[in-house]
């Protein structure tokens, strides 16, 4: 399942964020990619551990976990801190597949990538070329969102970043395991919780809505994994 999430930060928000990224340090983006991965990845980073990555990071992990649409896209079990890069000048990123399993920097605790996300902070006008293209069950998808919005698709989905050819794509990554580890199951899932808000909306006394809702709670009783 590849899903928007529109609005994680305000327009307001995103600018005071793109100005504290102008004005950083960068690293060669190969800090944190595999042996396989660093030959296919040119773009700069902030380094694990940058204080502006935590206070970012952490601001987005507080929207997050208030967004209903995650929670009931992702489920999330744990969150891996996230990092943020930079695409600029003829950087890119090949086809790959993120590492199924993460640690963080300074941490004992191992995180399964069972999905993936990408938070815009560049506007699609203020770069050229940059999309993040996903090769999923429906063919190849080719996403560039407007800043503050985000992108969850699965962590087992084969995908890069195009070369940008004008101006910079700024951005964050970062990877959720969640209580569900198979994403059909999260799918069938999400639909449910989704049709269940709906009738709430519309029939809000309908006796079925006990039953389907009920039904859902079993499902994910069934699939969790904690």
């Amino acid at each position: 399942m590849l899903l928007h999430i529109p609005g994680l930060f305000s327009k307001d928000e995103v600018l005071r964020i793109r100005q504290a990224l102008e004005q950083t340090d960068w690293a060669d983006g190969k800090i944190t990619a595999g042996y396989q991965s660093a030959k296919a990845k040119h773009n700069l980073q902030l380094p694990e551990g940058h204080p502006l990555a935590r206070e970012i990071g952490e601001a987005m992990l507080e929207r997050l976990w208030a967004n209903p649409l995650f929670m009931s896209a992702a489920l999330p079990h744990k969150v891996v801190p996230p990092l943020f890069n930079c695409y600029r000048a003829g950087g890119n990123f090949d086809y790959h597949i993120d590492n199924a399993v993460r640690q963080p920097k300074g941490s004992a605790e191992r995180v399964r990538t069972d999905l993936s996300s990408t938070l815009f902070f560049s506007d699609p006008d203020e770069y050229d070329a940059g999309e993040l293209e996903i090769q999923d069950t429906f063919g190849v998808r080719q996403i560039k969102l407007p800043a503050g919005d985000m992108v969850l698709y699965p962590g087992t989905s084969l995908h890069k970043v195009n070369a940008v050819t004008r101006g910079a794509r700024y951005a964050s990554f970062f990877w959720t395991q969640s209580l569900v580890r198979e994403d059909s199951q999260r799918a069938l899932l999400f639909e449910m919780d989704e049709a269940i808000r709906k009738l709430t909306v519309d029939v809000p006394d309908h006796p079925a809505l006990i039953q389907l809702t009920g039904t859902y709670h079993n499902l994910l009783r069934r699939w969790v994994e904690v």
